[in-house]
């Protein structure tokens, strides 16, 4: 560190805002350069994360990022991209974890978030590598600012089917949602489409399994990798 050479270890930001007691300035700075390295259409995303005080995530496919395992996130990156060097990836890895600083602290945001069953069967890396984020998710489910809810497959259609989205208030009061595509992504900020975004997660929430219902489907499900 003292050369500037190397990334910058994700653990060390939030080290130097208690040692220096900046009130997450470190932080909003590494995750303000981390989003430089993310593509155009997630970097508004990235960027809003640290100011939110409230974040709620739907997704129908996959782990979200703030709470995937550096296992589970490499192997998805593995697959993503073949080519990949050991190092391209470590570098990905590191960034995706990085974010998830988000949620730690003395003040992390409200964070609620719906996963399809689908997701916690669709096997991701190896049999270690899925329990493993399998027990990281059961974690969550025990943090007091996180909600962690399991779609069941038999709930059907809901309005919500197009893909996943993220619902991120800061804390000046602004609601926007992101929506992502496997290569393009959007910010709405336009208040009738984030209200009818919205209610339409809200709606998905009573359909979903309850906290507890959820973490035993989560832990059926380990203990049986």
């Amino acid at each position: 560190m003292e050369t500037c050479q190397g990334s910058i270890p994700p653990d060390l930001p939030p080290l130097l805002d208690e040692v220096f007691a900046t009130d997450g300035l470190f932080k909003r700075l590494y995750a303000d350069l981390s989003a430089l390295d993310f593509p155009a259409h997630s970097r508004r995303r990235i960027e809003l994360e640290p100011s939110a005080i409230a974040i709620a995530e739907w997704s129908p496919t996959v782990v979200p990022g703030l709470l995937q395992t550096h296992g589970y996130a490499r192997s998805l990156f593995r697959e993503g991209d073949r080519r990949a060097s050991e190092a391209e990836l470590t570098s990905k890895v590191n960034k995706r974890i990085a974010r998830q600083h988000v949620l730690k602290g003395s003040s992390p945001p409200d964070f609620s978030v719906i996963i399809c069953e689908s997701v916690i069967r669709r096997k991701v890396g190896d049999a270690d590598v899925m329990r493993g984020q399998l027990a990281a998710l059961l974690k969550h489910v025990d943090r007091p600012t996180t909600v962690l809810q399991v779609l069941p497959l038999s709930a059907g259609t809901h309005g919500l089917m197009d893909g996943p989205i993220s619902i991120l208030t800061t804390s000046d009061g602004q609601t926007v949602v992101y929506t992502e595509g496997v290569r393009s992504g959007a910010i709405i900020d336009e208040p009738t489409e984030v209200r009818n975004l919205s209610r339409s997660y809200d709606v998905l929430t009573a359909s979903a399994l309850s906290r507890d219902a959820s973490a035993e489907m989560i832990r059926k499900l380990m203990e049986a990798s």
